[in-house]
């Protein structure tokens, strides 16, 4: 049995240790907002925080992520949605959808470590791919979260 905690609660799942956390997510909490994109930790769909850090869960191990402090997309926003998320809504962020859970997470990482990123940090911390090309848009919501509540306006429709 491995101990997890994920999203604040304590889990224990009887799982090879070898199994990637992205499966133990999936298969055995049933959190499905962590996607699987190319199981080589080049896409970043599967990017959740991991002790505050951005993790690609498909290729770690339930082993060396059990005991840790484990963040999905589920558990970001505990009393509503968490700034990020409200930035990528009002900047249309998503087309297809497929990679904003993990873009999501690693926005959010990236904020806490640099509550105001320039252009040139986000494009550092955001190394998760988009099929759909929406990186302008990650970059005015990231820079739309990291400003004040009240300066985040919606994207100009049109």
């Amino acid at each position: 049995m491995l101990k997890f905690n994920v999203n604040g609660r304590a889990h224990s799942v009887d799982v090879e240790p070898e199994m990637p956390l992205l499966w133990v997510l999936r298969d055995h909490l049933n959190l499905a907002g962590t996607k699987y994109g190319c199981g080589a930790a080049q896409c970043g769909s599967c990017t959740v925080l991991v002790d505050g850090k951005p993790e690609r869960t498909c290729v770690m191990t339930a082993a060396q992520a059990a005991g840790r402090k484990i963040v999905t997309i589920e558990g970001l926003g505990a009393r509503g949605l968490h700034r990020v998320q409200k930035a990528w809504i009002e900047h249309e962020v998503p087309q297809c959808g497929y990679c904003q859970t993990g873009m999501i997470m690693a926005a959010v990482a990236l904020l806490e470590k640099k509550p105001r990123p320039t252009d040139a940090d986000i494009d550092d911390a955001m190394t998760n791919l988009c099929r759909c090309g929406t990186y302008a848009r990650v970059r005015k919501a990231i820079h739309a979260a990291a400003a004040p509540v009240a300066t985040v306006t919606p994207a100009r429709k049109g």
